[in-house]
């Protein structure tokens, strides 16, 4: 990226305070989506910093980068050596596949004026519904930035694309009748952060004919080789658990459902094990593992260049991994959404005896982007990181996380989910 783009970007990040979330257009948006007026109360109550309070401005270089290295890392995995590799020693469970690919794969990265690295790459990737209806509620306050705020035919083929990629894991599955009925599945999902969401993604799928409910595995039954919620034969469940394998005994239905095609399981234990556990990424970060791999040498390239050097945490290793610790990011191998990771400059002694002992990676340390909420003397500056949804190997949409602390975390005054807007190629001046 040229040095005049990067300065524009990053003045942009840091001076542009003149697009906002517009609560009112939000409130008609969710009440003409969802028929329900007190789901924007929910919301309120329920994750009000879920929302971040200004966009995120990223070169269009980057945008381009970044597809490019997840096509690179699709290519990898689609690689029956990969495969081979990675499903070696997974439980069977992670073995077994109905042919579905697994919807809403969530690539993150870190990027800057100088910098550029993915961070992980995860399944079950949420938060989608919530940007297309964001995208609705979008605010500019000055003619020069106005075309950069997406018009509401983007987020309305978003969500069509949505519908389509279910209908495409139902028949990917081998199935030749119409998708008729859904289950969200997660743990106690009326207690979870993003219940909201889920009410999104039922009227979504309602209005596309397809009956959907919301539920804990443990409403789940499986009889006569298929799977019921009450009386609802499920064909379908979109599955929102982060017990990825499948291994807690509430989830025992679900399991036998998924292991006899009683049910189409999205996404699914495979998927997780090929895409999102984090060991993956020693493989994909090693020029040694990926010339094994029979990777192309312009494919290497772009991986190595793109994902920081990731290694596996090993105890006899402890006394060369310290004295380095500043320079990386130590996370768990089947870690999610930022839980006991940690930034190496940060760790104590005896949170460093816990990663010994656990399954980690440490992975190169890629500095977050920053974007400016507030001027005057003392602004608010948050972090933020950059997610990809994908499905099938192309990006449907990318959305920014603003936060402060070690990791994203969904409770920074002013932060939650942005909208990511391309900068311009040439330099100009913005409110």
């Amino acid at each position: 990226m040229g040095n005049d783009q990067s300065n524009l970007i990053q003045r942009l990040n840091s001076q542009c305070l003149c697009i906002s979330l517009d609560q009112q257009a939000l409130r008609q948006a969710l009440a003409s989506q969802t028929d329900q007026s007190d789901l924007f109360d929910l919301l309120q109550e329920r994750c009000p910093t879920v929302f971040a309070a200004r966009p995120v401005f990223v070169s269009p270089a980057h945008m381009l980068r970044m597809r490019e290295l997840i096509t690179a890392i699709e290519s990898v995995i689609a690689l029956p050596a990969y495969r081979q590799a990675v499903l070696a020693d997974v439980p069977a469970v992670a073995t077994h596949t109905s042919g579905a690919r697994g919807v809403f794969m969530g690539y993150d990265f870190h990027v800057t004026e100088d910098g550029f690295g993915l961070i992980e790459i995860n399944t079950n990737a949420g938060g989608a519904m919530l940007n297309a209806l964001m995208a609705r509620a979008q605010r500019a306050c000055c003619p020069e930035v106005a075309g950069l705020v997406p018009p509401p035919a983007l987020a309305e083929r978003f969500e069509a694309d949505i519908v389509s990629m279910f209908r495409q894991e139902w028949a990917l599955s081998g199935k030749t009748r119409p998708l008729q009925s859904i289950a969200i599945v997660d743990a106690q999902p009326r207690d979870q952060y993003l219940y909201p969401e889920f009410m999104l993604f039922r009227r979504l799928f309602e209005k596309q004919g397809i009956q959907t409910v919301i539920a804990d595995p443990a409403e789940l039954e499986l009889r006569s080789g298929q799977l019921w919620h009450g009386d609802l034969a499920i064909d379908l469940v979109y599955n929102r658990l982060t017990d990825f394998l499948l291994e807690a005994p509430a989830n025992g239905h679900l399991r036998q459902a998924h292991l006899t095609d009683a049910s189409v399981l999205t996404p699914h234990p495979q998927a997780h094990a090929l895409y999102a556990d984090k060991r993956n990424l020693v493989l994909l970060s090693s020029e040694e593992h990926l010339k094994r791999l029979g990777v192309p040498d312009e494919t290497r390239s772009i991986l190595l260049a793109g994902i920081p050097h990731t290694r596996k945490v090993h105890r006899d290793q402890a006394d060369l991994l310290w004295p380095q610790r500043k320079g990386l990011f130590f996370k768990p191998a089947a870690g999610y959404g930022s839980r006991a990771a940690y930034r190496g400059d940060k760790i104590t002694r005896r949170v460093w005896e816990e990663i010994l002992a656990g399954d980690y990676v440490a992975q190169a340390l890629i500095a977050p982007g920053e974007r400016a909420l507030s001027d005057g003397e003392s602004p608010q500056v948050l972090k933020f990181d950059l997610r990809n949804y994908t499905y099938d190997s192309q990006v449907q949409w990318v959305a920014a996380r603003l936060y402060q602390g070690q990791t994203t975390n969904f409770r920074t005054p002013g932060g939650g989910f942005a909208p990511v807007y391309p900068g311009p190629s040439k330099g100009g001046e913005f409110g």
